[in-house]
């Protein structure tokens, strides 16, 4: 299954100058803990970073920073690991499992911002898909049961 049937497409983001203050709001207001920062390239929203509400106790509040000093692309982490919207869930996992990385942006072949997913969102949907696994065998017996009388 390719991750893009899967994402969440609803995707709250910043700018590299979003203040800080003004993020945290964001995430308030959205109820997440991570904003995509993208930058705006002929129209499309190409992500360059992730900003956490970690980021922000680590980097700003934690040394008693002013948080009107500084902007999201000051923080964020500016190595962002992404992968298309093609790629399949186990590969996805795998990416993120060897990267260390708890949430994934998702892209499309010109590099623009589609959906992400967390690693929780990933748990949801394969506790899902075990649950419906689970409800196999007593089917099967029941099936059994059925054809025997």
């Amino acid at each position: 299954m390719p991750i893009s049937e899967f994402c969440n497409r609803e995707v709250v983001y910043a700018t590299r100058e979003t203040s800080i203050l003004e993020a945290a709001q964001l995430m308030r207001q959205y109820h997440v803990g991570d904003l995509v920062v993208v930058d705006e390239v002929d129209g499309k929203r190409v992500p360059v970073g992730i900003v956490t509400d970690r980021d922000i106790v680590i980097e700003i509040i934690s040394q008693s920073l002013d948080l009107n000093e500084f902007s999201v692309g000051d923080i964020m982490s500016p190595q962002l690991i992404s992968v298309q919207e093609k790629v399949g869930v186990f590969e996805t996992i795998q990416l993120m499992r060897t990267k260390g990385i708890r949430r994934i942006p998702i892209v499309n072949e010109d590099g623009e911002l589609e959906g992400i997913v967390s690693a929780d969102d990933i748990l949801d949907l394969l506790a899902e898909e075990m649950a419906q696994l689970a409800k196999v065998a007593p089917r099967e017996q029941e099936r059994e049961v059925k054809t025997k009388i």
